[in-house]
């Protein structure tokens, strides 16, 4: 049975719910697209400015997963900063979403992006960043902790 579905959220364009219930250490599915250098990654986004979403997924080798070239519903996936779903990464850098906690039917899924800028981290910064997840431990951007 299919677990999750895509649609409109009411945090930000798309986003994925669930389907049936999930349960805390489910693998619900991977992060799918085309692996590539980050350099590579950011030309061809340049070249869709006019997009909104990027859909890259950083790895611990230094490359990226970008699921907007041959990713999968993975990429729909909305930021909060009470995120009730985590990335995995294996050992042969692919990346896995689980839920951490249980997950309602009709629920959507949610990870911390926990992105990271180099440089200053200034007020236009933080505002091209700002989390709209609205829930009471937002810390109001989608940036990692410092």
């Amino acid at each position: 049975m299919k677990r999750v579905t895509v649609r409109r959220s009411s945090i930000h364009g798309k986003g994925v719910f669930a389907l049936r219930a999930l349960n805390p250490g489910e693998r619900i599915f991977e992060y799918k697209g085309l692996v590539t250098t980050w350099k590579e990654a950011s030309r061809h986004h340049e070249r869709r400015e006019q997009e909104a979403h990027t859909f890259l997924f950083g790895r611990s080798d230094g490359r990226v997963i970008d699921g907007g070239r041959g990713g999968n519903s993975a990429r729909w996936l909305n930021h909060s900063c009470a995120a009730n779903c985590e990335a995995i990464e294996e050992g042969d850098g692919r990346v896995y979403i689980e839920a951490t906690r249980d997950i309602a039917r009709g629920e959507e899924l949610f990870i911390d992006y926990a992105l990271e800028v180099g440089g200053e981290t200034d007020q236009a910064t933080l505002a091209e960043y700002a989390c709209r997840c609205g829930g009471r431990q937002c810390r109001g951007t989608m940036l990692g902790s410092p």
